[in-house]
């Protein structure tokens, strides 16, 4: 997979290189490209995990900006509304991942979500803690955690 990767930026370098434009457009187009040179030449070797692992992470990176503007969206109508309409609360998260990269990737992406703290894991890493300014349901909220960023976590690093 790191060849493959390596390989992916060398031919974006080649191509920013012979058309001379060195845009952030020019540069995205040269890397979906030879993406996809990469993708025809080496089908059928039984070798894809590459090939699988960049979508997943587009995917994670679009979720992860769909969540921050929805939360931004939603505390920004909090401070800016006389009533207020928070149910704050600390819900301990039940983890599928286990390494410690997972988790702190996991508590990181909960914890840069306006509205929301990571503030403690469990000795046994088995449980998260979290804090956030909406809890409605308990249920509900650790569903949102597991099928969102656990999930995506899940996916891009097995």
């Amino acid at each position: 997979m790191k060849n493959r990767f390596l390989a992916n930026l060398l031919l974006t370098f080649i191509w920013v290189a012979l058309t001379g434009s060195f845009t952030v457009a020019n540069i995205l187009f040269g890397f979906i490209l030879s993406y996809f040179v990469l993708f025809i030449i080496t089908r059928g070797t039984g070798r894809a995990r590459y090939f699988k692992l960049v979508p997943k992470l587009i995917g994670f990176f679009f979720y992860f900006l769909y969540q921050l503007v929805k939360a931004n969206v939603q505390v920004a109508w909090e401070v800016g509304t006389p009533k207020l309409h928070m149910t704050p609360g600390i819900v301990g998260v039940p983890l599928d991942v286990r390494s410690d990269a997972q988790i702190t990737l996991l508590a990181n992406m909960i914890t840069l979500t306006p509205g929301t703290l990571s503030l403690d894991v469990s000795e046994d890493k088995k449980v998260l803690y979290v804090y956030s300014m909406y809890i409605t349901n308990r249920e509900e909220f650790i569903r949102e955690i597991k099928n969102g960023f656990e999930k995506r976590i899940l996916e891009i690093s097995s």
